[in-house]
C-alpha cells in the first residue's frame, strides 16, 4: 500500500486538515438521535457558509454521493414537463445537459466555446424564443478556470419568472455565492473540493417553497428523489436511504474549521494562494489559457510548454508528489491544471513553484540539446553531401 504524502494541486480531491481525517473515527447508527443532531448541525452550519440572511425560506439536503449524484438528483426530480435550458462554457456544463436529457425530453442546451464567456443577449433571446420555464449552468467550469456570472443569469431568470439551478460543486468555500440576490432556487455543493472534506457527500440548497411543489411530481428515480429526500430530512431530520455517516462527521468538521477562522478569511488565504502561484508560474515564462480576471480562484489552467509533452511534466513532478491534472477536451494534452484548494499553504506554493521550475528548466535545457544535435547531424549530412557531388563532377 503506498502510503506517500502527496500535495493534491488538484481541484479534488484534496488535501485535509488533521482533525478532518480524525473525524471519521466517530460511529452511531444513522437512526439514532446522534445522527439527526449531526444532521440538524450541518444544515445550520452549510447555510452559514453560503452566507443566507433569510434561512427561514431554504433548506439544505444531503446525500451520500458526489456532486454529479445531487446534481442527477436535481435534474430528475423538478423539469416535469417544463423546458429546460442548460448553458455550457466547457465539460460540466456538457455534463449537466447529457444529465437532463437522459430524465428529461425537453431539455434543450445552449452551446458557447470552452474559453468563452456567457452572451447574456443570446441567453436571454433563447429564453424568449424557446418558452424555457428552467435553467441550469455551472458556477466554475473546471475545464477552464472560468467563474460564470450567475448574478446576470440570475437576473434572466428573475425577469422571465424561471426556476434557477446553480453547480456550484467546486466553486463553494472558495468564491462568494449570494444565494438570495442571485435568485437562485436550487444551488448543489459537494463535500470534497474547496470545503476542505473528503469526498462522498453532495448537498442541495432550495427555496423551501420550490421543494414543495414537487409533491405532485412523479418521480424518475428511487434514490435521488429530490422530494423524498426533502421530506426525510425536514420532516425527521433524516435521509431516506444508509448515509455515509463518517463522511457526515467529517463534513461537519471542515465547516466547523472554515466558520471558525471566518469565511471571508478563508476566501481571502485562497484568493492568496491563487495569486503567489500565478505570479510564480509567469515568472517562469508560462501563460494561462483564458485572461486572469475570467478565472476563478480554485484552479489555473496553463498552456503546456513545447519543450514538455504533459506525461513528462506529470510523471516528473508526481516523482516529488506534486499532484497536478491533464487539460481536458480541446485542451488535452496541451495544457495542464493547478489547483489551489484543501489544506494549502504558501510553503506549499512555494515548493510547487521551485519543483516545477527544476523540472521546466532540465526540460528546456534537454530539448536545447536536442535541437543543436540535430543541427550538428544536419550539417554533417549537408557537407558529406556536398563532398559527395564535388567528387561525382
Amino acid at each position: 500500500m503506498n502510503t506517500k504524502k502527496y500535495y493534491l494541486f488538484c481541484p479534488g480531491p484534496v488535501n485535509i486538515s488533521q482533525n478532518v481525517k480524525e473525524a471519521v473515527r466517530h460511529e452511531i447508527g444513522h437512526r439514532e438521535i446522534e445522527f439527526s443532531l449531526l444532521l440538524a448541525s450541518i444544515n445550520k452550519k452549510i447555510l452559514k457558509l453560503y452566507q443566507i440572511e433569510n434561512t427561514r425560506l431554504y433548506h439544505p439536503i444531503m446525500i451520500t454521493g458526489s456532486g454529479t449524484a445531487a446534481n442527477e438528483s436535481v435534474l430528475s426530480s423538478i423539469v416535469g414537463d417544463s423546458n429546460i435550458l442548460i448553458l455550457s462554457n466547457g465539460e460540466f456544463g456538457e455534463r449537466l445537459f447529457e444529465i437532463s436529457k437522459l430524465h428529461n425530453e425537453n431539455s434543450h442546451i445552449l452551446k458557447f466555446d470552452w474559453t468563452q464567456k456567457f452572451d447574456m443577449k443570446k441567453i436571454e433571446k433563447y429564453v424568449k424564443d424557446n418558452k424555457i420555464k428552467i435553467i441550469a449552468m455551472v458556477h466554475h467550469e473546471t475545464s477552464t478556470g472560468m467563474l460564470n456570472p450567475i448574478e446576470k443569469v440570475g437576473s434572466i431568470a428573475k425577469k422571465y419568472e424561471l426556476t434557477y439551478i446553480v453547480d456550484s460543486v467546486s466553486s463553494i468555500g472558495a468564491e462568494k455565492i449570494d444565494i438570495e440576490k442571485c435568485n437562485i432556487s436550487f444551488i448543489v455543493g459537494t463535500s470534497g473540493k474547496a470545503i476542505g472534506s473528503l469526498p462522498g457527500v453532495g448537498f442541495i440548497i432550495g427555496k423551501k417553497k420550490e421543494f414543495k411543489k414537487l409533491k405532485d411530481v412523479k418521480p424518475k428515480t428511487m434514490y435521488l428523489n429530490l422530494y423524498k429526500l426533502f421530506e426525510y430530512s425536514i420532516n425527521h431530520l433524516q435521509t431516506p436511504n444508509t448515509p455515509a455517516v463518517q463522511l457526515f462527521f467529517a463534513l461537519e468538521q471542515a465547516l466547523d474549521n472554515i466558520l471558525q477562522e471566518g469565511i471571508e478569511y478563508r476566501l481571502k488565504h485562497i484568493a492568496l494562494m491563487t495569486k503567489t502561484l500565478r505570479k510564480g508560474m509567469q515568472e517562469l515564462g508560462l501563460s494561462f489559457v483564458i485572461d486572469e480576471k475570467d478565472m476563478s480562484c480554485v484552479l489555473t489552467t496553463v498552456k503546456l510548454p513545447k519543450y514538455i509533452s504533459f506525461q513528462t511534466l506529470k510523471h516528473n513532478l508526481r516523482e516529488r508528489n506534486i499532484i497536478i491534472y491533464n487539460g481536458k477536451g480541446p485542451l488535452l494534452n496541451k495544457a495542464f491544471q493547478v489547483g489551489n484548494i484543501g489544506a494549502i499553504d504558501k510553503n506549499n506554493v512555494d515548493f510547487f513553484l521551485n519543483e516545477l521550475k527544476e523540472i521546466l528548466l532540465q526540460a528546456k535545457n534537454e530539448n536545447k540539446n536536442i535541437r543543436n544535435m540535430q543541427k550538428i547531424r544536419f550539417i554533417k549530412n549537408l557537407s558529406t553531401a556536398q563532398s559527395q557531388t564535388i567528387g561525382g563532377l
